[in-house]
């Protein structure tokens, strides 16, 4: 005897479950980012209340909102719609890094693959005599280690120079004015660690 066959779902079926879908994944970065709904909120120019209704797949999002949400979190709007997510480890070889713009003579790669969970990993290379630019920058407020692979740097923080040699490291805030000169004449390398990721 043949099984009946199995209901299709309707088309507001599906809309729902991917509503939900999407509200969950961005309540799991919210969560690994250590953000409140009021903090999110403040930084996606929305209210906690609508967030925590879109989290439990209860409202619906603009574009542009959907993008402030994405920005405030780190990621890209492709990645939160990005169903996939990482499943187990995953190889970054330095030959296919991805180089990020900067300076000359210095260059920039990140290592933590996207979608980003806890923490962002950048590389920095810098030749001699080259920096992050002439001027400090900050990016969010987060956690943020710099250790020095190789060479020696001076790293400009508000305007105090802290001068680091191989294996030496520095934790500050993301949101301090901070600078990277390798003053040296020989090339260094050195790695960024920050957490929670910041927004780009």
């Amino acid at each position: 005897m043949a099984e009946p066959p199995l209901p299709n779902p309707s088309k507001d079926d599906s809309d729902a479950l991917a509503d939900a879908a999407l509200g969950a994944r961005i309540r799991e970065y919210r969560m690994k980012r250590r953000m409140s709904l009021r903090a999110l909120g403040a930084a996606a120019q929305a209210s906690p209340g609508f967030l925590s209704q879109l989290e439990r797949g209860q409202a619906n999002a603009s574009i542009g909102m959907l993008r402030r949400i994405a920005a405030a979190l780190g990621l890209t709007v492709a990645d939160v719609f990005d169903q996939s997510g990482p499943t187990g480890p995953r190889v970054v070889r330095r030959a296919d890094r991805p180089m990020l713009q900067t300076a000359p003579g210095s260059r920039k790669f990140l290592i933590s693959q996207r979608p980003l969970g806890h923490l962002e990993v950048y590389a920095g290379e810098f030749e001699p005599g080259a920096s992050t630019g002439d001027d400090a920058y900050t990016h969010g407020d987060s956690q943020e280690i710099l250790l020095v692979v190789s060479g020696s740097v001076r790293v400009e923080l508000d305007g105090h120079p802290h001068i680091l040699d191989a294996g030496d490291s520095i934790e500050y805030q993301s949101s301090t004015p901070h600078r990277v000169v390798n003053d040296r004449e020989t090339p260094a390398e050195i790695l960024w660690i920050i957490s929670p990721p910041t927004p780009d």
